[in-house]
Formats: structure tokens, sequence, C-alpha cells
């Protein structure tokens, strides 16, 4: 196996799923301000914190997506927050992208930037201790999108990141979320993500990107979240197999799949179906940020920043999503 093969699984086997805490300090000021907590460098230092040192990273996480600020803090006992990470047995990852800019002659979609000076900031971050890392693509489904123009740029960013990762012996996130916005049907979901992660793979191929070092982060088969249509679970698997049958290459280890604005047991409920339904040669498993987060960050705020509180929350949502990875969770399970 080759280096980054063997990252990638460490990453993602055994139902070891990724925590995504790569939030931008605009998204996480957000989410603190709306459980009215300031949101300063201490604070979301903290918070992360007490994910990052709670009991079920080890065993559970085996990657952590970080962000710019939060890779180069560090704690009060003087560690960095990689070497936190890794003292947990998982692997700290690092988001590279600058963003969703408006894409020019289509603008009501976007194309995401960050490919100047990557090369450069690649080499830092590897230097800090990342071994993986992160790049989104966004799309929207409407009658008119995602237009080629947003499939094609959105896959050559894609395949151009991902080269330069593997470059400097990172294994790269492929992130194309065709997101839940809008009144679609699972159907046409199926239909545009499939032509999405098609196009994406067409590029990083002609950008010989190592396939076996490569996890594909895509969003589930679901109707739009407008639609007022309501799809079984089982439905949802059938859709989102069929999807990665049909549009990932063999060569690839592993699906991480994000929530993409499903709720913690929606997405828990969701992965268990796949991996109970699962005919494929594909590890499935998660790469979720909010829907491991959010009640954690609840307890957190209402219990005055009790950290064995915080944590207790946070331990039960891993360690479901782990056993959803493993097609393992019932919602029995959830209620003990």
């Amino acid at each position: 196996m080759s280096e980054l093969n063997k990252i990638a699984l460490k990453i993602i086997s055994g139902g070891k799923g990724i925590l995504a805490a790569d939030e931008s300090n605009g998204t996480m000021t957000k989410r603190l301000e709306a459980v009215r907590i300031e949101s300063t460098p201490e604070n979301r230092l903290l918070f992360r914190e007490t994910l990052f040192t709670s009991k079920n990273i080890e065993g559970c996480i085996g990657g952590v997506i970080l962000y710019d600020e939060t890779i180069k803090q560090k704690t009060k006992s003087g560690k960095t927050i990689p070497d936190i990470i890794y003292e947990k047995g998982s692997i700290p990852g690092i988001k590279v992208d600058t963003g969703a800019k408006i894409l020019s002659n289509s603008p009501d979609e976007t194309i995401t930037e960050g490919l100047d000076g990557l090369r450069e900031r690649l080499k830092k971050y590897h230097e800090l201790g990342a071994r993986f890392t992160k790049w989104r693509g966004v799309y929207k489904i409407t009658d008119k999108f995602p237009s080629k123009i947003a499939i094609h740029s959105n896959a050559h960013a894609l395949a151009r990141y991902a080269a330069l990762a593997q470059e400097c012996e990172m294994v790269p996130i492929v992130e194309p979320e065709v997101l839940m916005n809008g009144d679609h049907t699972a159907l046409e979901c199926l239909k545009k993500t499939s032509e999405v992660i098609e196009k994406c793979f067409e590029e990083l191929i002609i950008h010989k990107v190592d396939l076996k070092g490569v996890i594909l982060k895509p969003n589930m088969i679901l109707p739009g979240c407008d639609s007022k249509i309501k799809i079984s679970k089982e439905e949802v698997s059938s859709k989102t197999i069929e999807c990665l049958k049909k549009s990932v290459p063999n060569e690839v280890p592993g699906i991480a799949f994000l929530s993409g604005g499903q709720s913690e047991i929606e997405a828990t409920e969701n992965l268990d179906f796949i991996n109970k339904s699962n005919n494929t040669n594909f590890i499935m498993t998660y790469s979720y940020g909010r829907a491991l987060q959010q009640n954690a960050l609840k307890t957190w705020s209402e219990s005055d920043k009790d950290i064995n509180q915080t944590q207790k929350a946070f331990n039960k949502r891993v360690e479901m999503c782990t056993l959803a990875a493993q097609g393992k969770w019932s919602k029995q399970l959830e209620k003990n």
C-alpha cells in the first residue's frame, strides 16, 4: 500500500469517522452567539479542546479537520492542537480552500477559491502536523443548475487541489457538496449528484491523482428541504449507494458523508441504513460537523462551560455515529 492509502485507511477504517471542526471564524461566531457565548479566540479554542480531549475521540474518530486558526493554537498546557489529536490516536487535517465566491458568467453559482499560494501553505500545514486536507465545492439544484460551468470549474479546482495535496504527502478529502436547499426531488438529487461526482473523478484522473489516497466527502441522496417530500431511510440508502456505485472508481478506499443540514439523529440513522445495505467495496463512514457538535455546544452553553457534561454529550454522539458506520446502530441504543 502507498503511504497515502495507509493514512486514508487509518482515518476511516473500523467504524472510525471524521470530526469536521474546520468552521471559519465567521461560522463559529454565528454558532457561539446562537447559544449566547462570546466568540473569542479563547472560547473557540476552549470548546474545540473540550471535544478533542473527549474519551471517544480515541477509538471512534480517525481524523479531525481543523481551521487555520485552530491548527496554530496552543492550549494552556503548552501543547499544540495537532499534538493533542495525535495523543488520542487520531490524525489532524486542515481545510485549505478559502471559500466559495461568485462564479464568472454564472453569478447565481459559486466557485471555490484558494489555489493561489496553496503549495506553500500545504508545506506549512504539513510542518504543523497535518496529514490530510479538505476542499469543498458547492452546487445548487434548480431547473437550471448546477450548470456545466459550475460542474466543470469546481471539478477542475478540486483536482488541482488534490494533486497539490498529494505532492505534499497529504491525503485530500474531495468534497463536492450538492446542497439540500431547494424543492427538488430525491431523483433529481441522484441525477445531479452523480453528474457532479463523475466529473470530479474525470478531472482527478486527468490530473494523475492517486485515487487510492483520496477520501470522497459527498452528500447523501435526499429531496430538497423545501420540497415537503419525505422518503424512507431505505430509499435514501438505495439511492445513495446507486449514486456511488455509478460514479466512484473502485480504487477509492472510502466515502465519508457530510451531514448537509440533517439533524444529528437523521444523519446517524441514514448512515446506519446505508451501511446495513452496503454492497460495495467502499468503506462508508461520516465526516460530520454540526451533527456531531450541536448537542455538545448546547450543553456547553447551558452548563457554564462544564467540560465533563459537554464531553459526555459529545461522546454519546460520536459513539452512535461510529455504530452507524458499522451498520450496528439502533433506536434502542440511541435511547439508552
